[in-house]
């Protein structure tokens, strides 16, 4: 269950989350999502895959950080194991709510029943004493901000991709050191082969728009699946 309110200085004076990285905080997953306007900073770390939300019809982007679901090969107990850490998740328990139109100026809001919120008086404080902002949350506005900039202009992004047909499904069997299999299904990536054939306009059109960088960040993360899989190894050896 979510506790969705919008923060405040007098009603969420007091307020602490925690910081550190865990499984039980909501690091936990097998993968998260990831915004185009994001995607230079996730290659160097992360397989960048696309996935068919089926509620709604249409693509997002996820960073991919294990092969089981719950599984994150960069948690190392408290520790986040690389030198970035997707926008999806270093915001949590924060959210930008809107009105229900969708229009006018976001607000940040916290869920009160996520496992970051401290309850033993010990995490990072919102506000100070008097009242203002903390560092800490001002830099947590900063992210909430990209992201949600990021979300709200993907769109022209899955577009492009529609109108050029560069999505193709994509599937992956691993065999690990000590015989087991893991298989990736459900995802797609860029179809390279496809970009290859575009035009001098169509590229153009690309370019000018902002898309035809990003698709190069996700071509160019897919490098990172054979770093996963040597850090699912090392997972399984015990290492």
């Amino acid at each position: 269950m979510t506790q969705h309110a919008v923060l405040d200085n007098k009603a969420h004076r007091d307020l602490r989350v925690r910081a550190e990285a865990g499984a039980d905080l909501g690091d936990g997953v097998m993968a998260t999502l990831t915004v185009p306007s994001e995607f230079r900073n996730v290659q160097g770390h992360f397989p960048i895959l696309f996935r068919r939300e089926v509620d709604r019809n249409a693509f997002i982007a996820v960073a991919l950080l294990g092969f089981e679901s719950g599984e994150n090969l960069f948690l190392d107990g408290d520790r986040w194991d690389a030198r970035y850490r997707p926008l999806s998740l270093a915001i949590q328990p924060f959210l930008i709510g809107r009105p229900a139109s969708g229009d006018g100026p976001g607000q940040v809001h916290v869920d009160l029943a996520h496992p970051r919120i401290a309850t033993d008086g010990e995490g990072i404080r919102l506000f100070d004493t008097d009242g203002a902002p903390t560092p800490y949350l001002d830099q947590i506005a900063e992210r909430l901000g990209d992201l949600d900039e990021g979300y709200r202009a993907s769109k022209g992004f899955f577009d492009a991709l529609d109108a050029y047909e560069l999505l193709e499904p994509f599937s992956l069997e691993v065999t690990l050191d000590d015989g087991s299999i893991n298989s990736l299904v459900g995802f797609h990536i860029i179809d390279e082969a496809k970009l290859r054939t575009l035009d001098g306009e169509a590229l153009g059109a690309l370019h000018a728009d902002g898309h035809l960088m990003p698709i190069f960040m996700a071509l160019a993360s897919l490098s990172q699946l054979s770093a996963l899989v040597a850090r699912k190894n090392l997972r399984s050896g015990g290492g």
